[in-house]
């Protein structure tokens, strides 16, 4: 069948900011669609609110919306841009309930735009519980017994009748938000209340409980002709109850008969063809092992995390095949090297894929680790090996938590066998490293079965890992016999693993295997649709099948590894754009990473992927495989940085600013000697490592004072000291945190404000395109704070000062690439806090609202010693940008409800939106619209501050009291604004009696918080007014600086209304040169 001609413009929404559940398997999606769909000559509108991404890069789309996902606004843009057709299910459930809603309002209709992919009706009959009941029940498909409640009391009679545990499943949700299993009538009652309202539709599932079944996965593409392929058979290693998002998995299935999976696939191909989806869709089945009873759980008709997986594992690019069929085309258009064309793909491939979760408990103070059915995971990788065994502990080395391999994690080896299966009763993120110990004391394969429901073959698997390790360490101190060396290495034991069960270093194993001829073979996935394209990955268990091209030069990109809090998809987008850069440069890139959600593992974004942990041996392997004449480590964040000054010792050539200068930036004392050398200001300081020297240095300086360890990304272990006590209790807690590491003590800048620049630096010019200036004050992370580009509160001096400082320190470091500087101006005068010379959180940002890229001219300078071109800096000119951009961060902490939801120097946001407009009130409006938490243009304020900001509470007052806004205010806080003159009400706090503020919240009828805790200096703790805000949807504010901005903003709106909406090229072409 021909594409469709009907149809010339299309609207491809993206997924917004990336959440707990929704990360940038989406960007990789919506970048494949954009580059799919323009190749058959369609022009693409692209909408998402994320400035992260590859997909909002002004050179992906035809047009460009930074703009927040809610209906308003895409009814702004489609009635400018008028699109004939609409792509919904590549933009994750976003784009799904974004098109839902749209339909439903009738816009789709007023503008006569089609829906392409997935039908309105399919959404309806995928996400919508009680219809998907009635397409299972007309198939004779069976599903878990369940009803469906629209009140609690309904939900409590449901229970009685399928009888406890049930499982609660709110509709059009993802990753499992607001549900959960429950075990008695009181954890329903809460549960349900939280899920009637995560719901868009006020509707929970009430289900039957199917705990310790196998869940199973299946990644189904669909065409218009009917066609079906299954991409891939996903077997989770973990039963029902763990959320799958959080599962441990393999592909191809492992322990599965033939017979079921034809089974599962015969369900799968009736589901999808009654839904009628075009393009992927991942069905989830449970299959009792007991009884062989086979139940379907779920749909997803748009492509997922499951099927980012599906298309690294099988080298099946599903997202880029779905755009091509929604255009029309079906799957015997489509050519492929291996198959023919795509209808006759079946997955064959001989080697076996693990992925594996990456979680950020430590993040997060109150909350348990542990596993249930709504995601917690912030991140995966995925590996690849020839046999389970060499899977499974390549991707623990993946997963860069400081394990190599999956004995002697934590404590847990001191625990006895009783204590080690007492702690597998609940799932949690250690559960397989506590599996593995429990059976090195001994425990049973049955024992650990009867408890975790974890498949016997891969305990057994697990045992013998341990029998193995346990044989090996008898030779502590020395090497193994050869046998044993090698029998080890091709069971997927690192060398870095080796070394620290055996105790020798771990040059001495490699030395040794080398001379044994044990080393690292490749062998390729081939890459479906294409002629001959593939990627690679490494076994000790094959002969190498690797081709290694010798024509051009080759420069080797070190990626970021998994997705966590503090190193996201901001890196990733560095990443893509040094290898697209180096290709424009005449180069052969090679890309090197583990992450399967992101852009840089997609197959043509290098000319060779390797799919590897980022550890010392498989780099090295690589390198010594394809010998190119760099490698470049500042843009993967600190994953690659932590490897670059062993790769250096090892040989390798690291392109770039030198691991020496990352080693000054991170030394203190080093660095300030250089501040000192330049007379730049810095905030007083000291180093310590025992308590009393850390006493003493917070008594020379004066309180407060920011503590933290050295060589940390997202501020990790940071915190603002306010007394000895405190001091003290922080010392005794972080000495674990770094062995021969000091902890850094600095004088705390009290109302400071925070700002920083990104530079483009060639060792002897450095260019600063722009300075953000951070909302919040000092002391709450870089990453977490809002920031507004170019800035607005910062006085031209100190901006000059900024810049100044910034070139001055650029060319003292010769910095090569991209560098990023914090500072702070307290009382007018600036002081330098850290230098970051690499590439940070902040280059795709600054890239897309100064229209300057980055990357590519960090690249350009990076390999000028090679290309011998002249460096670009001189040429960078000082611009004029008419618009304010505001970045804010997004929190998961509507995963977490037991956590306190304040902002501090430790970072916890999982993303980011941006909000554009010729006002930065408005700008930062639309920032708070796009993280789905719209500011309120007038109602009640509630108002309660801490001692520290009393000062600055009335003006805060006045200007919402200005707006039209009724204030509500606790104690102190009232007296100070009724003795201003202002009209306000006086509330109760919770232990003053009711009806108090919690009643207020809870009755919605407050409809904005302006609350900075109380902190330290209070007996009473008023966390639980943030959290009940989190829980009632209601915009918080935690700091006097924010607050201030919301004002002028709700001001702006009110007088103003919604402005225009402006596409990025558009807002570009206005950019004039100074």
């Amino acid at each position: 069948m021909p594409k469709r001609t009907d149809i010339h413009k299309v609207l491809i929404i993206g997924s917004g900011p990336i959440i707990i559940g929704q990360a940038c398997e989406f960007d990789y999606s919506g970048t494949q669609a954009c580059k799919a769909l323009r190749n058959l000559g369609y022009e693409i509108v692209l909408v998402n609110s994320n400035p992260a991404t590859i997909m909002t890069d002004p050179e992906m789309a035809d047009v460009t919306y930074i703009e927040p996902l809610n209906v308003e606004r895409l009814e702004q843009i489609i009635a400018k841009e008028r699109p004939d057709a609409l792509l919904p299910n590549l933009g994750g459930q976003s784009g799904l309930n974004l098109c839902a809603e749209l339909a439903k309002e009738g816009i789709l209709d007023k503008y006569n735009v089609k829906v392409i992919g997935v039908q309105v009706d399919a959404i309806e009959r995928g996400e919508d519980r009680i219809e998907f009941k009635k397409s299972m029940d007309a198939l004779g498909i069976e599903m878990a017994r369940s009803e469906v409640a629209y009140s609690v009391e309904e939900a409590l009679g449901i229970a009685g009748r399928l009888g406890y545990p049930v499982v609660l499943r709110p509709a059009y949700t993802m990753g499992g938000a607001g549900g959960g299993l429950v075990y008695n009538k009181e954890e329903l009652k809460t549960v349900c209340a939280r899920g009637l309202q995560a719901s868009l539709v006020g509707q929970v599932l009430v289900e039957e409980s199917i705990l310790g079944w196998e869940e199973l996965e299946l990644e189904v593409v669909r065409d218009a002709d009917n066609n079906m392929i299954t991409v891939c058979f996903i077997e989770n290693i973990d039963p029902l109850g763990v959320h799958t998002g959080d599962s441990f998995c393999s592909a191809p299935m492992l322990t599965i008969s033939e017979e079921c999976q034809k089974e599962l696939q015969r369900q799968a191909y009736k589901i999808v063809e009654s839904v009628e989806v075009i393009g992927g869709t991942n069905v989830q089945f449970a299959h009792d092992p007991v009884t062989g009873r086979i139940v379907v759980i779920e749909i997803n008709p748009r492509t997922s995390r499951s099927s980012a997986l599906a298309s690294k594992a099988t080298g099946f690019p599903i997202a880029l095949v779905s755009a091509m069929l929604a255009s029309g085309l079906t799957l015997k258009d489509i050519p492929c090297g291996k198959y023919g064309t795509l209808d006759r793909y079946v997955p064959d491939g001989d080697y076996v894929v693990i992925k594996f979760a990456r979680w950020a408990f430590e993040k997060f103070k109150g909350v348990e680790d542990k596993l249930g059915t709504q995601m917690r995971a912030v991140g995966e990788v995925m590996s690849i090996g020839k046999t389970y065994k060499e899977a499974f502990q390549k991707a623990i080395r993946s997963l860069e938590t400081g394990r190599y391999g999956l004995g002697y994690a934590r404590d847990y080896h001191e625990k006895s066998r009783e204590q080690l299966l007492h702690m597998l009763i609940t799932p949690s993120s250690d559960r397989h490293f506590i599996m593995y110990e429990a059976l090195r004391k001994g425990a049973s394969v049955e024992e650990i079965f009867d408890i975790t429901k974890v498949k016997t073959y891969f305990i057994e698997q697990m045992k013998e890992l341990v029998e193995e390790e346990e044989a090996l360490t008898a030779s502590r101190g020395s090497l193994p016999s050869d046998d044993m060396l090698i029998s080890a290495k091709r069971n997927g034991f690192s060398d870095k693993y080796l070394s620290q069960i055996l105790d020798i270093s771990e040059d001495t194993i490699r030395t040794r295997r080398i001379e044994l001829g044990v080393e690292e073979a490749w062998e390729g996935v081939h890459v479906s649709g294409t002629p001959d394209s593939a990627y690679y990955y490494s076994t000790y268990n094959a002969r190498d099948k690797n081709p290694v091209s010798t024509g051009k030069p080759k420069i080797m990109i070190l990626g970021g590894g998994p997705n966590r809090i503090g190193q996201g998809i901001e890196f990733d987008y560095c990443c893509v754009h040094a290898s697209l850069a180096l290709k424009k440069l005449g180069f052969e890139t090679i890309i090197v990473n583990c992450n399967p959600e992101t852009v840089s593992t997609d197959y043509d974004t290098s000319d060779k992927l390797y799919f590897e942990p980022l550890t010392l041996e498989d780099v090295l392997s690589i390198y010594k495989k394809e010998q190119p004449v760099g490698v470049i480590a500042q843009f993967g964040g600190q994953t690659p940085l932590n490897l670059a000054s062993d790769l250096e010792k090892n040989g390798v050539k690291i392109l770039g600013t030198s691991p020496s200068v990352i080693d000054l930036a991170e030394d203190r004392d080093l660095f300030r000697e250089m501040m000192d050398r330049l007379e730049i200001p810095m905030p007083e300081s000291g180093m310590a490592t025992t308590v009393d020297e850390a006493l003493s240095i917070a008594h020379k300086i004066g309180y407060p004072v920011m503590v933290r360890p050295s060589y940390v990304l997202g501020g990790r272990g940071m915190e603002v000291v306010y007394d000895d006590e405190s001091m003290a209790g922080y010392m005794k807690a972080a000495v674990g945190v770094t062995p021969d590491r000091p902890i850094l003590i600095d004088r705390f800048l009290n109302h400071a404000l925070e700002c920083e620049a990104d530079a483009i630096s060639d060792g002897s010019h450095a260019f600063v395109p722009a300075v953000m200036e951070h909302i919040e004050l000092a002391g709450v992370h870089s990453g977490d704070s809002a920031c507004i580009i170019p800035s607005v509160h910062i006085s031209p001096e100190n901006v000059q000062t900024i810049k100044e400082y910034t070139r001055r320190i650029a060319e003292e470091m010769h910095v090569k690439g991209l560098m990023n500087m914090q500072y702070a101006i307290e009382n007018g005068k600036v002081y330098v806090l850290e230098a970051n010379p690499r590439a940070s959180r902040t280059v795709p940002l600054v890239s897309k609202v100064c229209n300057i890229r980055m990357v590519p001219l960090a690249t350009d300078i990076i390999t000028s010693e090679l290309t011998g071109r002249p460096s670009p800096v001189q040429n960078l000119k000082e611009q004029h940008i008419p618009y304010y951009g505001v970045k804010e961060a997004v929190f998961p902490f509507n995963m977490f409800q037991e956590v306190d939801p304040l902002l501090g120097p430790e970072m916890r946001s999982t993303g980011e939106v941006l909000g554009l407009s010729p006002s930065y009130g408005e700008a930062f409006f639309k920032a708070q619209e796009a993280t789905q938490s719209k500011l309120p243009l007038g109602g009640t304020v509630l108002i309660s501050v801490n001692r520290k900001d009393k000062a600055e509470v009335v003006e805060i007052a006045q200007s919402f009291a200005d707006d039209g806004f009724k204030i509500l205010a606790t104690g102190n806080t009232y007296e100070l604004i009724r003795s201003a003159g202002i009209e306000a009400e006086k509330v109760k706090k919770l232990y003053e009696g009711r009806p108090n503020i919690l009643d207020m919240i809870t009755n919605e009828s407050i409809d904005l918080i302006v609350n900075s805790p109380a902190g330290k200096e209070s007996v009473h703790d008023d966390s639980y007014l943030r959290k009940a805000a989190i829980k009632a949807k209601i915009p918080y504010i935690t700091t006097i600086a924010a607050a201030r901005v919301t004002a002028q903003g709700i001001r702006y709106v009110k007088e103003h209304g919604n402005g225009d909406v402006k596409s990025l090229q558009q807002l570009h072409s206005e950019i004039t040169d100074r």
